[in-house]
């Protein structure tokens, strides 16, 4: 029986699955290369992990997540800005010619978002927002259940929409969104050395602090982890208030690593979101978390492989 292979190319996590045209999986393959991973590493990781696969499974196509904006027509990468090495790439040719099936090559939070429309939370949605928050932060808005790509380089990139910078003194500071609420920016926050009030359970030389950390944190009251938390949803929220004002999605999806802090991030979300939304808006959309979470992308992967049609538009 012919299988399919989805793939997640991130910017700390690295997956491979193989699974069924109805986004099933049935083996799947994870690695985190660490902090000096570079493009040349990841695809020798994915050739030795996918050749394995074939050996085992007939493959019939590849179903691609890409971490940063790519051409979708072409499958041609424009960069990466988390991991180097991917300036220019041609991936859609680098898996075709490697593995001698059809590849589609779609931005990592698309496809999740893909996942999460077909079989997660997304199910029954018209106007569906999927947003990520990760070691960076993506965004798709699907209609009627198809992908919009503007101008064949992505939409939706919530996490470059500018945002104030409340990190910054200076009068009218901005900053891009995931540069204040990505896990990665998060926890660089958390482990510079003074940033956590005297007193909290987050002070230095506990060892490294974590997301995580932070969400327990607040659960338990600390008066730093809530505050520091308050801060995170007011800033995102900010961009989904945006996001309502200009697409007025039906639902929101949230996934990604940081979305397992669950009800002690999801509530402040919904809070600030409604408070910052436009009239028009209140009470005709909803935010939820999202189903599939680690799956996501892979799912949306193997979806996508055997129907390339969700990932364009038009």
């Amino acid at each position: 029986m012919i299988r399919l292979v989805g793939v997640e190319i991130g910017g700390t996590k690295q997956q491979v699955a193989v699974g069924t045209a109805q986004g099933e999986i049935l083996d799947r393959r994870t690695v985190r290369l660490g902090d000096k991973t570079s493009a040349r590493d990841i695809l020798m990781w994915l050739e030795d992990n996918i050749r394995e696969i074939m050996d085992r499974w007939e493959i019939g196509g590849i179903g691609v997540g890409f971490g940063g904006p790519l051409e979708l027509g072409r499958g041609r990468v424009l960069c990466s800005l988390q991991v180097p090495g991917w300036m220019d790439f041609r991936l859609k040719e680098w898996f075709e010619e490697r593995f001698g099936v059809p590849s589609v090559i779609v931005n990592d939070t698309v496809l999740g978002g893909i996942g999460e429309l077909v079989l997660g939370s997304g199910a029954g949605s018209s106007r569906f927002f999927y947003t990520n928050i990760g070691t960076g932060i993506g965004g798709g808005l699907y209609l009627d259940g198809r992908y919009y790509d503007g101008s064949g380089f992505g939409a939706g990139y919530l996490g470059n929409t500018w945002v104030p910078d409340w990190r910054d003194s200076r009068p009218g500071a901005m900053t891009r969104l995931e540069l204040i609420c990505s896990g990665k920016s998060i926890e660089k926050r958390l482990n510079t050395p003074g940033y956590a009030a005297g007193g909290s359970c987050l002070e230095p030389g506990k060892g490294w602090v974590s997301c995580a950390d932070l969400a327990q944190g607040a659960r338990a009251g600390d008066l730093f982890c809530c505050q520091e938390l308050d801060r995170v949803a007011r800033t995102f929220s900010l961009g989904l208030a945006n996001v309502l004002a200009i697409a007025a999605p039906d639902r929101i999806a949230v996934g990604g690593g940081v979305a397992k802090m669950g009800d002690e991030l999801f509530s402040r979300i919904r809070r600030y979101t409604e408070e910052y939304a436009f009239v028009a808006d209140a009470g005709h959309y909803g935010i939820v978390e999202s189903r599939l979470m680690d799956d996501a992308v892979l799912a949306g992967g193997l979806l996508t492989a055997a129907n390339p049609g969700l990932a364009e538009w038009g």
